[in-house]
């Protein structure tokens, strides 16, 4: 199958910002306004060490990889935050959680924790035949898929007044979201447009679902829908909070990210990634957490075996 045909037999949504070539973007540094580091090549990651105990302080860096969804939280909020806690240094870049997964296997880049916003993604790094990168991942969160609205925009009103899949489709709407084959906000976007072109009876909404024009990277989207470059963009109820964006509900919908971490098999700093989980979950992560809009899952619930020992009072393993 050629990449041409290979693409266009997955599902793309209309005017939809997209993360094409997301691996080349997240391997050159591409993480919107941050400026943490590259993460560690696989050629420069150190051996794994014993388990910490969850109230360990250390030193060195901590590479996580995150869904961009999380940026502003774990940029602004909980890496700084786990750096004074704990003395080790947070090193993240977030990506569409597709796209983290495919750099994990492809061994491009070499990390401690992965946090995704679907546990689907997990599961293509579980086993043998994905790399046994995942052995167990933990639900900690979700938020729900809403509409974001640029205030400006000739629609703004009508997606105040009328249900979404009323306007969405309409002649000259400039929609936004995330390219469904990268990462898991794409695919609900996908999901949303194809259920209500059903249920409403709205075939113009089958066709948004599946063609594409422009090609951008996840983190991108809030800048352009605040530039006034769309009308509407496909976010999580958590990342519209944390930009100040104006959201309307999906009505007829009830899609949601949840939210996963796991430490990643071969971590290059096993106690700090340990440590980072054990913050993450524990009450000052999960106070940050509930601040900026998400809904905790607690306790956090586990799939999958081989929970450090650090790590299973915490998720009660």
């Amino acid at each position: 199958m050629t990449h041409r045909s290979r693409r266009s037999a997955v599902a793309r949504v209309a005017t939809f910002v997209v993360v094409s070539a997301a691996v080349g973007l997240v391997v050159s540094g591409c993480s919107s306004t941050s400026t943490s580091p590259p993460l560690v090549p696989s050629s420069a990651a150190g051996s794994a060490a014993a388990s910490p105990p969850a109230s360990a302080t250390g030193s060195g860096p901590v590479q996580v990889l995150y869904a961009g969804s999380l940026l502003n939280l774990m940029e602004k909020t909980v890496g700084p935050a786990y750096d004074a806690a704990t003395g080790y240094t947070f090193q993240g870049q977030g990506a569409g959680s597709g796209a983290l997964a495919t750099l994990i296997k492809g061994k491009t880049i070499r990390a401690d924790v992965f946090v995704s916003a679907s546990p689907k993604v997990d599961a293509t790094l579980e086993g043998t035949a994905n790399g046994d990168w995942v052995s167990w991942y933990a639900k900690f969160a979700s938020s729900d898929l809403v509409l974001g609205v640029n205030p400006k925009s000739t629609f703004a009103a009508a997606l105040r007044s009328k249900p979404w899949y009323d306007v969405v489709g309409q002649k000259g709407f400039a929609l936004g979201s995330t390219d469904a084959l990268t990462d898991p906000k794409g695919a609900l976007s996908v999901e949303a447009l194809r259920n209500a072109a059903t249920s409403e009876k709205k075939p113009e909404l089958t066709a948004l679902a599946k063609s594409f024009d422009n090609v951008q990277p996840e983190q991108s989207l809030v800048g352009r829908l605040q530039a006034g470059q769309l009308d509407a963009a496909f976010f999580y109820a958590s990342e519209a909070k944390a930009a100040g964006i104006s959201t309307v509900p999906l009505t007829g919908q009830h899609l949601k990210a949840t939210y996963t971490i796991t430490e990643l098999r071969g971590a290059p700093n096993p106690k700090g990634a340990e440590a980072f989980i054990a913050y993450l979950l524990g009450p000052a992560g999960q106070k940050q957490l509930t601040s900026f809009g998400y809904d905790l899952i607690s306790p956090a619930t586990v799939t999958g075996s081989g929970v450090p020992a650090s790590l299973q009072s915490l998720l009660g393993t």
